[in-house]
This record gives structure tokens, C-alpha cells and sequence, in this order.
């Protein structure tokens, strides 16, 4: 039962060229740098990555971005990362991008064992007409574009069907975790970080603070170690490593 790993690079040794990816966080809040960097040492690359963004201010899922480790994207934001904007234009990313509620259910569902699921979000768009741009051809036009997905009417309202989401890791933070994988969050570090444990066939989880089995009050358990496979101790100045994306002040 116990899930912790000595290092970083011990955490995702396994971790295959082309492997799928769900990964936490949210802006620069709750993200597995660590394991991400680990990731980048490894040069691990053709990954196809599920996470709300892909990073921010050159760090989390930027740093695989940049160096062109990431085939596709799957997202609901791209928000002020120009590079992955640049190489989405450019036709050298393929991105799928979804309503952020909708990103969240295809996650939980995968991870709950749910195959689909019908929701509102995006009836009457592309989103369940097809079209969108999944890759552009680097001059402006699409390379390839969403299909089409079924819609049927309940109680007399449309709703689109959505797959659930499976990966073949996940890649996770926590403020605190014990060995057996149990997890807990801090505030909105919170964000995807369960939804993309739940999706992950093998989830890794760096935690800022390890303790031992026992020490957390079950009613304090955000996510059971029943979707943790492996734990990573941060040391306490990568626990305190943490960026702040838009500094605001009051006078």
C-alpha cells in the first residue's frame, strides 16, 4: 500500500512517447510542475495532453509546449499563451476545444466509468454541429475539423452527447497526501486536479506536504487513494515554488 516514489524521474519512468495525459491545475494554481519537468528531462515526446489550459508564463505545460513535445490538446482555454496560439495557427498542434463544464464532466464521467453522457452546453454550435478547427494547414485553412454528434431531444430540449474521458496517466498536485494516495487540496488548487485523477488509468501525485496513513480525517479526504498510484514528496522549496500569473494590489 505504500504508493511513494523516491524521485520525480522515478515517478514517470514509464511514461511512453505518445502516451495521453490528464493534468491539473488551473492558470499556474494546483499544477504538477515537477512531474511535468521530470517529464521534459525524459524528453518524452508526442504526447496528447487533457488539462483546462496548457500552461502559462513559460512554466507547467508550457515547458513541454515549447520544446514541441505535445501533439494535441485537449481544452477549454488558451487564454495568453501565445505559443500555444502560434502553433495551433500554424497547423503544428492539433486542438480540441470544449466548454470548460463540459472538459470537467468528460473527465469525471471517464474516471466514474461513465462511457457518456447528454448535456445542453453547445447545442446549436459547432460544438455539436462539427466544423471547429482541430488543425489549421499553416495557411489559414482547416486541415481537419470536428464531426458531427448525435443530439436528441429529452422532455422536449436538445442535448448533445459527450464521450467520457480516459487517459493512460494523470499527472496531479496536492497540498497534503499519505502513502496510501489519499489527497487533499488546498482552496482552488482544487480546480481539475480530482477530474483528472479520476481519468488517469495510472495517476501520479506530487504532494507538498507527505504524511503518514491515518493523519488525515477520512471527511478530510478530497480524492481517495483508490485513484493514486503513485505519490511524490516535494521537498520544501519546490512545495513553496508558487507563481503568481496577475499580481493585484489595493491601495
Amino acid at each position: 500500500m505504500d504508493k511513494v516514489v523516491a524521485t520525480a524521474l522515478e515517478a514517470v519512468a514509464d511514461v511512453p512517447d505518445g502516451a495521453s495525459l490528464a493534468v491539473g491545475g488551473f492558470g499556474l494554481s494546483g499544477v504538477p510542475n515537477v512531474l511535468i519537468q521530470a517529464l521534459y528531462e525524459r524528453r518524452v515526446s508526442g504526447l496528447s495532453v487533457v488539462s483546462n489550459n496548457c500552461g502559462a508564463m513559460e512554466s507547467g505545460l508550457a515547458v513541454l509546449l515549447a520544446a514541441g513535445r505535445i501533439a494535441r490538446v485537449t481544452g477549454s482555454y488558451i487564454g495568453a499563451n501565445k505559443e500555444f496560439a502560434r502553433q495551433y495557427l500554424a497547423g503544428e498542434l492539433e486542438v480540441e476545444l470544449i466548454p470548460q463544464g463540459t472538459l470537467a464532466e468528460r473527465l469525471r464521467a471517464g474516471g466514474a466509468g461513465i462511457p457518456a453522457f447528454y448535456t445542453p452546453a453547445g447545442v446549436g454550435t459547432q460544438v455539436a454541429d462539427g466544423g471547429l478547427p482541430w488543425r489549421y494547414d499553416g495557411q489559414g485553412g482547416v486541415a481537419l475539423a470536428s464531426p458531427a454528434k448525435e443530439v436528441r431531444e429529452f422532455d422536449g430540449t436538445p442535448y448533445v452527447l459527450e464521450r467520457g474521458i480516459r487517459t493512460d496517466f494523470a499527472l496531479v498536485r496536492a497540498a497534503r497526501g499519505d502513502r496510501h494516495g489519499n489527497l487533499v487540496f488546498n482552496k482552488s488548487a482544487r480546480n481539475f486536479n480530482p477530474l483528472a485523477a479520476m481519468a488517469g488509468r495510472v495517476t501520479i501525485a506530487e504532494v507538498e506536504e507527505l504524511v503518514e496513513p491515518g493523519a488525515i480525517d477520512p471527511d478530510a479526504v478530497h480524492l481517495p487513494g483508490i485513484f493514486v498510484q503513485r505519490v511524490l514528496a516535494l521537498t520544501p522549496e519546490q512545495a513553496a515554488d508558487k507563481r503568481i500569473e496577475q499580481r493585484t494590489v489595493s491601495s
